[in-house]
């Protein structure tokens, strides 16, 4: 999942400072945290490509935003606890919340036939006479495509879904999938999914600014992101469910996210965390979050990239702590730099 050149590149840039950082007495945990964001930050900002980055960090109770860069280049103007992120496909980790919430509720099975939630028949969602379920839906094990077929607005996502032919069940990822599952659970709760999201995940943990449409005020909170050549790029409108991507988010609310999710008292976070199958890729998946097994270690994932921005947002129970990573930049290895930057953050802190 690395990308070997910033491997090294990093390791070049944190091999002078180790001896200096081991010799640091700090007085209390949150200088640490806050040593390592910052210098950590630093170093990320090196590379001319990234222009500001927000990191979000909750470990057993202290919650630390800090925020680095400028959001237009040029501008001197750094991102605040007000500023406003695509969070995209992290956005599928609360479809799986609220999915573990309607299989506890028995509103849906894991095991049932999708198409016993749809208005036709659809004969071709099957594989070797086996149908496609609720668990394929979850796990990118559908083979559904990554994208609609057609997906303009919702009664043609359901007419491309007849042109959907499935070849093999193995993982694969899929953003049909994801939608197709918020219409479920749409369906079943009789409510419109966002009403389901603000009911259950927002409202409860006071994330307010977490929303898929913004009023006019948000708006100018909202990140313009830039790609590897400098070039402002579009933001997304979400014309479908939003199982797949759509949400915005601070860092605020995100650390509210956090504690939410290691909170397996929780039985609903406890079920979202349900390991269901391996992956080819080293991770397993559950309720759409990549599931990482390091040592004696469980670590709950996923990445999000949208047009001129992109994210890491990881969850750590064994150390009571979580960690988000935003950038206004996107460009092919964004990500891999991003989750490099946000790992080292957490071996510094752990």
């Amino acid at each position: 999942m690395k990308k070997l050149s910033f491997c090294i590149l990093l390791g070049i840039l944190l091999c002078g400072c180790k001896t200096k950082k081991e010799e640091i007495a700090f007085k209390n945990p949150s200088e640490k945290i806050l040593f390592a964001i910052r210098d950590n930050a630093k170093k990320l900002l090196q590379d001319k490509r990234f222009h500001s980055v927000s990191i979000a960090v909750y470990k057993d109770g202290i919650e630390i935003s800090e925020h680095f860069g400028e959001l237009e280049i040029g501008k001197k103007n750094p991102p605040n606890d007000s500023t406003i992120y695509e969070i995209a496909s992290v956005t599928k980790t609360f479809l799986g919340t609220l999915a573990a919430k309607a299989v506890l509720e028995k509103k849906i099975g894991l095991d049932d036939d999708i198409r016993q939630y749809l208005n036709e028949p659809y004969p071709n969602l099957e594989y070797q006479g086996k149908p496609i379920t609720i668990k394929h839906l979850l796990t990118h094990t559908s083979g559904f495509p990554n994208f609609p077929i057609k997906g303009e607005n919702k009664t043609e996502f359901f007419e491309g879904l007849k042109e959907i032919k499935i070849e093999s069940l193995d993982y694969s990822y899929s953003n049909t999938a994801p939608e197709l599952m918020a219409h479920i659970l749409e369906k079943v709760y009789q409510t419109p999914y966002e009403e389901l999201l603000e009911k259950f995940i927002f409202a409860p943990n006071q994330m307010t600014s977490t929303k898929f449409d913004l009023t006019e005020g948000e708006q100018l909170r909202l990140v313009k992101g830039y790609n590897d050549e400098n070039e402002l790029m579009p933001n997304f409108k979400r014309n479908l469910w939003g199982g797949t991507v759509g949400l915005h988010s601070t860092t605020p609310d995100l650390l509210k996210y956090m504690k939410l999710q290691l909170d397996e008292t929780n039985p609903i976070i406890k079920e979202s965390h349900t390991n269901f199958t391996d992956t080819p890729y080293g991770f397993s998946i559950g309720y759409h979050w990549n599931i990482l097994n390091e040592d004696d270690t469980v670590i709950y994932r996923h990445h999000g990239g949208i047009f001129g921005m992109q994210n890491w947002f990881m969850i750590y129970p064994k150390y009571n702590m979580g960690i988000s990573i935003l950038s206004n930049a996107s460009f092919d290895e964004t990500g891999d730099i991003l989750e490099d930057i946000a790992e080292n953050i957490v071996e510094e802190i752990k």
